[in-house]
């Protein structure tokens, strides 16, 4: 496929170049496209520009930013090149404080989350949450012992659902189907607990894995 992954930061430049592993064609954008050039070096298959470029690039888009500019991204990629795609949607509401003994702030309230107000905001694409409890290290083809961890997805078209569980097949996890675009609200507040034994006691090798009988 044609990946377009907007934003430039560790995240985005982990998915993409997991994209690149798997065989997909990618152009990832930056408000700023020559911060990614030490990284284009790196992957010379992938193709570099404007949050715009990779937006109408992309048969699929990943969202990879902060949350408190995701819409800002998501306007400067125009509207007009999100419509009818589906985005895979990486992002955590994480507000601009410390954490609290350990527990990550969020800007958000337990009856709205982040994604559904940006589905709200660009109801022309379709938005499914992913990637959004595990770090970065662990996001493509991940190892542990107990075989493939869990992956939590959520978002309110089926088919957009269907092709970022067939991504998270190719990258190696196991994907559980939460429901509808409501659903993000149970699943962004996991990055507070996985992010917990980090802030607690400096470990960031961890994963969630559901367990079924």
């Amino acid at each position: 496929m044609k990946i377009g992954v907007l934003g430039s930061g560790q995240v985005a430049q982990v998915l993409a170049a997991g994209f690149l592993k798997h065989g997909h064609q990618v152009t990832i954008g930056s408000r700023t496209p020559a911060k990614l050039a030490d990284w284009a070096v790196k992957n010379p298959g992938a193709k570099t520009g404007t949050f715009a470029d990779a937006a109408a690039f992309g048969e699929l888009l990943v969202l990879a930013v902060k949350g408190h500019v995701a819409a800002d991204v998501l306007k400067l990629a125009g509207e007009q090149n999100l419509a009818g795609k589906t985005i895979a949607d990486a992002t955590n509401p994480a507000a601009d404080a410390p954490p609290d003994h350990g527990v990550l702030q969020l800007f958000t309230s337990p009856t709205l989350s982040l994604m559904e107000q940006l589905q709200s905001q660009f109801p022309a694409a379709n938005f499914v949450k992913v990637f959004n409890s595990i770090g970065a290290a662990f996001m493509v083809n991940p190892q542990f012992p107990g075989g493939p961890p869990t992956m939590f997805i959520a978002g309110s078209s089926d088919a957009a659902k269907k092709q970022v569980t067939a991504i998270l097949d190719q990258f190696g996890w196991e994907t559980a189907d939460m429901g509808g675009v409501e659903s993000a609200r149970a699943i962004e507040p996991l990055c507070m607990l996985w992010c917990l034994p980090g802030f607690l006691n400096n470990q960031w090798t961890h994963a969630f894995k559901l367990l079924k009988l």
